[in-house]
């Protein structure tokens, strides 16, 4: 989406970490967030009581191909995924199945519950082409199968798995099968009915441009037996006035035209430029466009883009622990497209990218509105130094990031096992 920014304008390339909120939603985010400071959060409740228990799960259901009782509100899909894994009750003989391109939290949730009931975790292995192996999974599905988890695109790359066809493989069998599609909703078509899941989960602040902390569920009637005899439906519902500003968004989203597909544009952009490798396996691409250079890194270049207008993420590899570091990958850059971006931006991004990897091209001079003066510090009254308690000199900042509850036996992992 292109904004104006201190007089500057900005190319929002990161639908796929935070999507901008478009006015209308920023509005209503606002009112009831001021609502709630003057009268109050039960005030706050009564008010919104049709929007939260009527009209947002409508419209769930209506983007989810899902019925409207099957739909539920989380502050995050990592958060539902989590929270239902905690209850279920399998066992030593249940095995459960997630693929190399498991998120690290989801991951994390899937070895707290191995941990906790000693099931058995295998990893569906990948086709040469970077595609999950379906042959393998209809080989190897059994009445022992207790769980199949699987991301509809992962956050690491664009890939597009067949969910669908995953859905028809495990149909016959006994075990539930879980989809993260919290990198898919909003810019790929989600039908929980063609799918076959029985748990869906879904992020409201990426590519659906809702506030963050306002997510939501889907869970099969199936599903939702099992979790009433475990302790109930276990999920956090978001801040009312978070709820309504996604109540809105999802409204804005079914009311948008679908734009041009700029996937492609944006992936060409990253191939003309030299030195840049893409990560893109598999044979299906969403609009989320993964790459690393092979001199500059990727945090020099989003500072780069960034300089130069245009807003990226950068990405590590122990966000997709199982997939990105045993194929080299440290750091990347990851770009991603909204139906509200124009042709016009890609054609900058490209610019952009070709002048932050060689870094040859000045910058334009940014007008930016001067910050306020901080205030005077207090004054604090001085203390006597410690004897023996040396100066510990602050470590500058690395890329690596510490991932908490992952177990240290996550990289011996092997497909199938």
């Amino acid at each position: 989406m292109n904004e104006e920014s201190h007089g500057d304008r900005r190319i929002h390339l990161n639908p796929a970490g935070a999507g901008r909120m478009p006015e209308a939603v920023r509005a209503v985010l606002t009112e009831w967030t001021r609502f709630e400071d003057r009268y109050g959060p039960y005030e706050l409740d009564e008010r919104l009581d049709d929007v939260l228990h009527r009209e947002i799960h409508e419209r769930l259901a209506a983007l989810l191909g899902a019925p409207p009782g099957d739909t539920f509100l989380c502050t995050g899909a990592a958060d539902a995924f989590a929270a239902v894994l905690s209850r279920l009750p399998l066992g030593p003989r249940d095995r459960v199945w997630t693929t190399p391109y498991e998120s690290a939290a989801n991951l994390g949730a899937v070895f707290a519950l191995r941990a906790h009931t000693g099931c058995r975790l295998e990893v569906v292995p990948l086709r040469p082409d970077g595609d999950l192996d379906l042959e393998w999974m209809a080989r190897h599905i059994g009445d022992d199968v207790a769980l199949v988890c699987v991301p509809y695109v992962p956050s690491g790359c664009g890939i597009v798995h067949p969910v669908e066809d995953i859905g028809r493989i495990l149909a016959p069998h006994r075990c539930l099968y879980a989809v993260d599609a919290s990198y898919a909703v909003g810019q790929l078509p989600v039908d929980v009915a063609r799918i076959g899941c029985h748990l869906l989960t879904g992020d409201g602040w990426r590519f659906l441009r809702g506030p963050y902390a306002a997510a939501f569920a889907t869970a099969a009637p199936r599903l939702r037996e099992v979790l009433v005899r475990h302790g109930g439906m276990p999920l956090v519902p978001p801040h009312g006035a978070a709820a309504a500003a996604l109540n809105e968004a999802l409204a804005l989203h079914a009311a948008a035209s679908p734009g041009r597909d700029l996937a492609p544009g944006l992936r060409a952009a990253v191939e003309d430029t030299a030195g840049t490798e893409l990560i893109a396996p598999g044979r299906v691409q969403s609009g989320i466009v993964t790459f690393r250079h092979e001199d500059v890194p990727a945090a020099v270049v989003r500072r780069r883009l960034a300089d130069r207008g245009v807003v990226v993420w950068k990405t590590v590899a122990e966000e997709v622990p199982l997939y990105l570091p045993k194929r080299g990958v440290v750091t990347a850059v990851r770009a991603s497209v909204h139906h509200d971006n124009s042709a016009e931006d890609i054609e900058l991004f490209a610019d952009a990218l070709k002048d932050a990897v060689t870094g040859t091209r000045p910058l334009p001079a940014p007008t930016r509105h001067p910050l306020p003066a901080a205030p005077a510090p207090q004054a604090v009254p001085s203390r006597p130094a410690v004897a023996g308690i040396p100066r510990v000199r602050a470590a500058g900042r690395r890329h690596l990031t510490l991932v908490p509850g992952l177990p240290p036996d996550t990289g011996r992992l092997r497909p199938g096992a």
